[in-house]
């Protein structure tokens, strides 16, 4: 499929990917009116990102730095990683959440946050506990430059359909609306989503947001499966439109890309309003070379 642009015409292919032993069989649904695979496209050049955006007005996005990576949450990963029975990841989520509302409120001046799931499960998410949630940015520009800093090679950004994904529903069900199923409505978390049974995604953000999910401009995105990636899980879904689409970034354009994202003071520092962020900042400075300026020597 192309798309004329004002970079002339973008190429989409459709592909699917196959996950090895980290992708069980899906539950049985008739696949005769299942949507076509996930749409990628290879971008070369910054510009042709810009324009690429430019007809995503509402999308979210989420950067990755490894294109081999699939849409896992880091608490599939760490479940598919090691030899965990699949029969124990319910009770072993709700271990390591029922751990962290007992310790965490040493570190909180306000404990509420610990008594609502999605609040809850973002803080853990937030400060390196492996979770369900997968962040994605409604900026493309944050999520360019969380594919592109520490890229080595090519790099990934997805866009999420978020406009379309909002009033779609499972093909299983279609009374499942992103409004039903809403973690942030008391048992719903428990009713949708622990254990792991429903081909279902909600996104969206918490009832109060801390400062780094605000200064990424952060959108939280929540499976109820955690044996298939997001855009496997998004397959079972109604749409007549794409709810994902994969966009690679050519190693060739990071340099350009990060100086741009640069002048737009994304970094690090910004991202991560705090002295962990500012120190993490210091990394892309030894790229960056004000011109004119040449480097003193101490």
């Amino acid at each position: 499929m192309n798309t004329e642009t004002a970079f002339g015409r973008f190429s989409f292919v459709t592909v699917t990917r196959y996950h090895g032993p980290m992708h069980p069989s899906p539950p049985t649904v008739s696949t005769s009116s299942l949507p076509a695979a996930m749409r990628e496209l290879r971008l070369q050049s910054w510009g042709e990102f810009i324009s690429y955006c430019d007809g995503r007005d509402g999308w979210a996005f989420r950067g990755q730095s490894d294109p081999g990576w699939a849409l896992f949450s880091s608490l599939s990963r760490h479940f598919l990683r090691y030899p965990i029975d699949r029969a124990e990841w319910r009770g072993r989520e709700e271990r390591a959440i029922r751990i962290f509302r007992r310790k965490a409120h040493f570190y909180l001046p306000d404990r509420s946050v610990l008594q609502d799931d999605l609040r809850c499960l973002a803080l853990m998410q937030h400060h390196g506990a492996p979770t369900r949630l997968l962040d994605f940015t409604k900026s493309p520009f944050v999520a360019a430059f969380f594919a592109l800093e520490h890229a080595a090679g090519d790099a990934v950004v997805y866009a999420l359909n978020t406009p379309h994904l909002w009033s779609a529903a499972p093909r299983h069900d279609a009374t499942q609306t992103r409004d039903k199923i809403d973690p942030r409505l008391p048992g719903n978390f428990e009713r949708y989503f622990a254990d792991n049974q429903h081909p279902l995604v909600w996104f969206g953000e918490p009832t109060e947001m801390d400062r780094r999910l605000v200064a990424q401009s952060g959108l939280l995105v929540m499976p109820a499966s955690l044996e298939q990636p997001l855009d496997q899980v998004l397959q079972r879904y109604e749409s007549a439109q794409p709810l994902i689409e994969r966009v690679v970034l050519g190693r060739e354009l990071r340099a350009e890309a990060m100086h741009a994202l640069y002048r737009m003071n994304i970094t690090q520092a910004t991202l991560f309003p705090d002295l962990e962020g500012l120190a993490r900042s210091i990394a892309y400075e030894l790229e960056e070379v004000w011109m004119g300026h040449a480097p003193r020597e101490d």
